[in-house]
């Protein structure tokens, strides 16, 4: 698979945005902040849902109370205890994260924080087991975000995935060190390098607790590069995947299309059901090709062009095609989040043991997923050129920015 999928017949790219476009759309999303500290916990509504999840994490903790943990990297993996409250839904789409204007949130309008507490190792088994024995099939969710999300940014995403999908598996997530900024692409790349030792821990005691029946796994945009080496990591430790990892679904990726071969590869014959999230109209993975030498990055490929057909194919990989769908961000990466009708539905086959599949819709099935982008640096004018398309992935996530722009802009605006 490796040996064909970087052929670079793939037809035309969306062109590269200029530098005053760029800035110009960086300052319109920095003037629409939002409060920081949303972790801190409130009293409950009787009108409100709960989700409760499991957190393992490899952040630094953070100064301010209500953030929790920090992008920085900790010597160690920490736990957490938290439960996100979600407002009905007549106050709220689906597909949407309710972000507080102000603070103390309110529940009965805004997402909010009840519990959030750090456990250690031995509180994270017992909650775990406890969680898995009350589901209805022993299935378990980890969800791991993609670049430029701050901790809160991944805990109330996953929330709203959770919630909106009407999955009933035990909803953990993994989230790693990222800064959060949009110049910190770098750094974020390394930092699940970093995470990636932990997330196989993660994976090796849930093949291990005999109390858990099934594991999916869905990540976005860079996480999958690390639940991609975390799976290759312990394939070639076990010489081979467990059976109960069921579902690994990958969307939006922004892996290098041979390096996806290669990890596919050693992961053996056995493996899970991989469903691939493709959009060929995803700007911010446009953006990334071009930054990474042209090569094709996986959650942008036409899964109808040779080779990606018959190798996709011969690999077992299902594909789901969501560039006719017209959701999503004007970066038609986060379309995901945008379709309430298609999260329920991938909700329904996942707690059903369902293939994913596009066959009945025609436009696809496809999965909601924590916001991420696409950047990296190569000298801070360029790498803020590429970084910008991630301030629009995500509406309600948009901060620290004008301070980049400050950085490179002289008193006449010029770049320095």
């Amino acid at each position: 698979m490796a040996r064909h999928l970087n052929r670079n017949a793939r037809g035309g790219v969306p062109s590269w945005p200029s530098l005053p476009c760029v800035l110009c759309l960086m300052l319109l999303s920095a003037c629409a902040g939002r409060p920081t500290g949303v972790l801190e916990p409130v009293a409950a509504s009787p009108s409100a849902a709960q989700v409760e999840m499991l957190v393992t994490t490899t952040r630094g903790r953070a100064e301010k109370p209500g953030e929790m943990f920090s992008g920085e990297r900790a010597p160690s993996p920490t736990f957490a205890d938290i439960t996100v409250s979600i407002p009905s839904d007549t106050v709220r789409k689906a597909g949407e994260v309710a972000w507080p204007r102000k603070l103390p949130p309110n529940p009965e309008t805004d997402f909010a924080t009840l519990k959030a507490e750090e456990i250690d190792r031995g509180a994270a088994e017992k909650w775990l087991n406890s969680q898995v024995r009350k589901s209805p099939d022993g299935s378990v969710l980890v969800f791991i975000h993609g670049f430029n999300n701050h901790f809160e940014d991944a805990v109330f995403r996953f929330a709203q995935i959770v919630h909106d999908s009407g999955a009933r598996s035990v909803p953990v997530l993994a989230t790693w060190p990222s800064r959060g900024s949009l110049l910190a692409y770098g750094y974020d790349r390394e930092s699940t390098n970093y995470t990636r030792n932990a997330v196989e821990r993660l994976f090796q005691y849930l093949a291990r607790d005999p109390e858990v029946k099934e594991v999916s796994i869905l990540a976005h945009s860079m996480g999958n590069w690390l639940a991609l080496e975390s799976l290759r990591q312990m394939a070639i430790r076990n010489d081979g995947l467990p059976a109960k990892f069921r579902n690994v679904m990958l969307a939006a990726p922004d892996v290098d299309v041979d390096v996806f071969g290669s990890q596919i590869a050693d992961m053996g014959k056995q493996r899970p059901r991989f469903t691939l999230f493709v959009s060929r109209d995803d700007r911010a993975l446009a953006v990334s090709r071009r930054v990474w030498g042209n090569v094709s990055r996986l959650g942008a490929i036409d899964p109808e062009q040779s080779p990606y057909k018959e190798e996709l194919a011969a690999n077992g990989i299902t594909v789901v095609d969501l560039t006719k769908i017209k959701a999503g961000d004007n970066l038609h990466h986060t379309k995901f989040a945008e379709s309430p009708e298609i999260v329920r539905l991938i909700g329904s086959r996942l707690s059903s043991g369902q293939t994913l599949t596009d066959s009945r819709l025609g436009l696809g099935d496809h999965i909601v997923a924590a916001t991420a982008g696409a950047a990296h640096s190569v000298g801070t004018a360029a790498g803020l050129v590429v970084a910008a398309p991630a301030a629009l992935v995500d509406q309600n996530t948009r901060r620290n920015y004008v301070h980049h722009v400050d950085s490179l802009a002289g008193p006449s605006g010029g770049v320095r």
